[in-house]
């Protein structure tokens, strides 16, 4: 099984210099725990490794925290800390004690309730991270560059990239990016998603929430990834799922905290008073979008009524993964009025708006970038905008507004 380098790798070296703990969260199966083992060879300094994962190591860290401490010993590498957040004060003692930067890696596969035990314990000495599976740039071996509509950027990169046509394009979103998947360590795509659905969701879920019921869990996370790419509605989820609002909007929040899906929320101020208030709701990995909806082949997938969806999720994932594997915030919304104007993805950046407009076509009419003006209201400065769309090269209609190949993301 071949090893796919990730981007964050240098970043993390980088950060394990200046900070004394790294937290790197994201979803199982992302392959957070291969690559801080591949580092952990690299780095060769006899750094221990152990995971919350064993029962018995859990037990010792939950019930006996300081004599963790004493057993495994600095540098380490904690896998699964989330267990244990009874360790975050010792680590915290630790660290103050000794101030060795790079002493602490740890992993977690729950983001958000994860965060609450660090920033109580470790503020201002933890870096945090979060690895998405597979970026397309990751895939293909291109370098880690953060979306930008940046024009220089598009004429370099375009001698570099080669054009891909939009059944490969679907071939991929379908396939999906789990580095399992991708490796060739599970050959077979509906095994793969069914075990980790199973295996790991499951099992997540009920260490998050307690007694639930599976089959009803399994008919909601299949209704909000019907619904990927769409404004969300926590009443439909739970129509579809036979269940309460309370328990569709905990279950959202499960699927955010478990890294499966994320929200892109509504650019407002106070000058657009006219804009919903509504998230939109996408998937990190395609893959298991088509796998939930039961798109039997790319084909089918790339004809069938969602085409237009799952090119959306895939692009704005990639967008949100090339910032992630940057170690950056993706300052990342989209716009919506009353008067059903709309933008698809707004990127804020160095004091601008670019309005990105996301489309299946292979040759983008100007006329797309019309509903672009709304934003001049802004505080802000209109940036360049662009249609992300089936090119099969980089061009532009005007110095404004671009026509950039999702295949160059």
């Amino acid at each position: 099984m071949e090893y796919i380098s990730r981007h964050m790798e240098s970043r993390i070296l980088e950060l394990s210099r200046s900070y004394f703990a790294i937290l790197l969260t994201g979803p199982r199966q992302a392959g957070k725990t291969t690559m801080l083992q591949k580092l952990r060879e690299r780095e060769n300094i006899g750094r221990q490794y152990v995971t919350l994962d064993d029962l018995m190591e859990r037990s010792l860290a939950k019930n006996d925290p300081a004599m963790f401490m004493q057993l495994h010993k600095p540098p380490i590498l904690i896998d699964e800390v989330q267990y244990a957040p009874e360790l975050f004060p010792y680590i915290k003692m630790y660290i103050d004690q000794t101030h060795n930067p790079g002493d602490f890696w740890m992993t977690g596969s729950q983001i958000f309730r994860l965060m609450r035990g660090v920033q109580e314990s470790l503020a201002g000495r933890v870096a945090l991270l979060h690895l998405s599976p597979l970026s397309q740039r990751e895939i293909i071996g291109a370098p880690c560059v953060p979306f930008t509509t940046n024009i220089e950027h598009f004429l370099a990169e375009q001698k570099q990239l080669t054009p891909v046509t939009t059944p490969e394009m679907f071939s991929r979103l379908w396939s999906g990016a789990m580095p399992g998947l991708v490796s060739g360590q599970t050959p077979d795509r509906n095994v793969f998603y069914s075990s980790y659905l199973s295996t790991y969701v499951e099992r997540d879920i009920r260490e998050l929430s307690g007694n639930i019921d599976a089959l009803k869990f399994s008919r909601f996370l299949t209704a909000a990834a019907a619904r990927c790419s769409q404004l969300l509605n926590y009443k439909a989820l739970a129509d579809d799922a036979d269940i309460d609002l309370q328990t569709s909007k905990a279950w959202i929040n499960i699927l955010e905290t478990l890294g499966i899906i994320f929200l892109l929320h509504p650019y407002s101020n106070n000058v657009l008073k006219r804009t919903i208030k509504t998230p939109k709701v996408y998937f990190y990995d395609t893959g298991l979008v088509c796998y939930l909806t039961r798109w039997s082949s790319p084909e089918v997938a790339e004809s069938g009524a969602m085409s237009g969806a799952l090119l959306e999720n895939f692009t704005v994932s990639e967008i949100v993964k090339g910032y992630q594997d940057a170690g950056l915030e993706p300052y990342l919304y989209f716009y919506r009025d009353r008067d059903a104007k709309e933008i698809d993805v707004i990127l804020e950046g160095d004091g601008k708006l670019c309005p990105l407009e996301i489309k299946k076509t292979a040759s983008p009419e100007k006329r797309l970038t019309r509903v672009f003006q709304v934003i001049d209201k802004s505080p802000l400065r209109p940036g360049t905008g662009a249609i992300l769309c089936m090119a099969d090269k980089f061009s532009a209609f005007d110095s404004n507004n671009l026509i950039i190949p999702i295949w160059m993301i």
